[in-house]
């Protein structure tokens, strides 16, 4: 199993998929039999709040860094295995805060999970460089895009002066046609090709039913290349949809071990999970509809408070607005 526990999901650039890659990297591995935390670190913008439908006076990570509150107040579980830890939306609570406490917070998430998965925020500043330094490495996040390639040149540069290690790229929104490279985009970057997550109309689709991916369209190629990712980061077996043939939807990008991913490139041409945060993220004034109403989360048996089923028909729709 891979010594490594902690995982920044990290991007130069907005709306590339950080979220959506958050979410279904831990949501596989929670399938899998392991205790997972995601946390939203993007502590300016926060992404990770509608999975818990939060209320105006509800516990968040802007609490635990103002030392408000402990922070087994601001952790909601979301469902078996997984459990989140939200920044708070105002304005005047990020004002508040002390960045620097997301050290203890990470410590003390790292003793009580098997893994944790950072949300980190985009551009560049004080709150977006820690923590790419306090994660054992950094996934690397982008599109194939020219603009989105040279701002994750930058988050490669920041990890590596913030002390930080990068694990590799993850490429998102790839088309079987293009003329782009990815191992050609990998090597600019002088960073290996972890995986390409192909195009999926399920991505927008799973939005707004409000289920990860890698629930929603469990045999569909994007979700086969989340989950092939998962296990392969932390060298464990993630569970195969039980329909799913053995060489069904094989989308992963590398192009030293054909045996466990082929590269999408040349495979597949469904739309990774970022498609949603263009859907969601470029028109989300729109969608308040279909957010759930602000409630008390119940709490668990672990003690956590327990976000409930409907919410997350709104958490990815809300999380994707990842500019």
């Amino acid at each position: 199993m891979s010594q490594e526990t902690v995982y920044a999901i990290a991007s130069g650039k907005g709306g590339v998929g950080k979220t959506t890659t958050t979410v279904n990297l831990g949501t596989a591995l929670a399938q899998a039999g392991e205790r997972v935390a995601i946390v939203d670190a993007d502590l300016g913008m926060a992404n990770l709040a509608g999975f818990v439908s939060l209320s105006a006076d509800s516990t968040t990570l802007h609490d635990v860094l103002a030392d408000d509150a402990p922070l087994e107040d601001a952790t909601y579980e979301i469902t078996d295995n997984i459990l989140a830890v939200p920044s708070g939306t105002g304005l005047s609570e990020y004002a508040d805060i002390s960045p620097e406490g997301l050290r203890d917070v990470v410590s003390e998430l790292r003793e009580e999970f098997d893994y944790v998965f950072l949300d980190v925020g985009a551009g560049i500043s004080h709150e977006t460089v820690l923590p790419l330094g306090l994660a054992d490495t950094v996934i690397l996040l982008s599109t194939p895009e020219p603009a989105a390639v040279h701002d994750a040149k930058k988050t490669l540069e920041l990890t590596e002066r913030s002390g930080g290690d990068v694990a590799g790229l993850v490429l998102t929104r790839t088309h079987p046609d293009s003329d782009v490279s990815h191992d050609e985009i990998a090597a600019r970057l002088e960073t290996p090709l972890l995986a390409t997550v192909p195009e999926d109309p399920a991505a927008r689709e799973s939005v707004y039913a409000g289920t990860p991916l890698v629930v929603y369209s469990s045999e569909g190629p994007a979700a086969t290349a989340y989950r092939r990712l998962a296990a392969q980061l932390v060298g464990i077996k993630v569970p195969e949809p039980a329909t799913q043939t053995a060489t069904e939807g094989d989308t992963t990008g590398s192009e030293d071990d054909t045996d466990e991913a082929d590269d999408t490139d040349e495979t597949d041409a469904p739309a990774d999970s970022s498609e949603a945060d263009d859907a969601a993220g470029g028109d989300s004034s729109d969608d308040d509809e279909d957010e759930p109403a602000t409630a008390e989360p119940a709490t668990g048996e672990s003690g956590s408070r327990e976000a409930a089923h409907d919410d997350v028909s709104s958490a990815i729709t809300e999380a994707e607005s990842d500019t």
